[in-house]
């Protein structure tokens, strides 16, 4: 499982034109998920992510986690983080999870944000063509991966 997670001052999710979801200070994070990936990986994620300290402190060092600082949080799932690019100039994407492990894993990890945060989650759409938008802040951008848990 890999996130992509970017601190944000806003972000939103447009689908055919229309808001599907949006947030202010806080994180947006793409998910992608591969076929190996488990229900543990996601629950190691989901904590990681709530746990990870990003944000500023009154020192301005980056000393603070999403719940320390009332930030909010915005998941959208994306396959292309399983992108493999070393033959060729097509990506492959053979790592990806298809749909029927990957939706329930992707609904698995947000009930596991929902329940670190206490509070719903708003997200994308899987599978489906998002526009998303932000305003990285900082800017702050993490790579995470549950196969590099060093």
């Amino acid at each position: 499982m890999r996130l992509l997670i970017q601190r944000c001052l806003e972000a939103s999710v447009d689908i055919a034109g229309q808001r599907q979801a949006g947030i202010g200070r806080g994180l947006l994070v793409l998910v992608g998920i591969e076929h190996e990936d488990t229900q543990g990986d996601a629950q190691w994620m989901a904590a990681k992510l709530v746990g990870m300290r990003l944000f500023a402190d009154e020192a301005g060092k980056m000393n603070c986690s999403l719940r320390e600082v009332n930030g909010e949080l915005l998941v959208v799932s994306q396959f292309t983080l399983h992108a493999q690019c070393a033959k060729g100039n097509r990506p492959s994407f053979i790592r990806a999870a298809r749909p029927e492990v990957a939706i329930p894993l992707y609904e698995f990890f947000l009930q596991e944000l929902e329940t670190l945060l206490g509070q719903p989650v708003p997200r994308g759409v899987f599978g489906a063509d998002m526009q998303v938008a932000l305003i990285n802040d900082g800017p702050v951008t993490i790579w995470l991966d549950s196969r590099d848990r060093q």
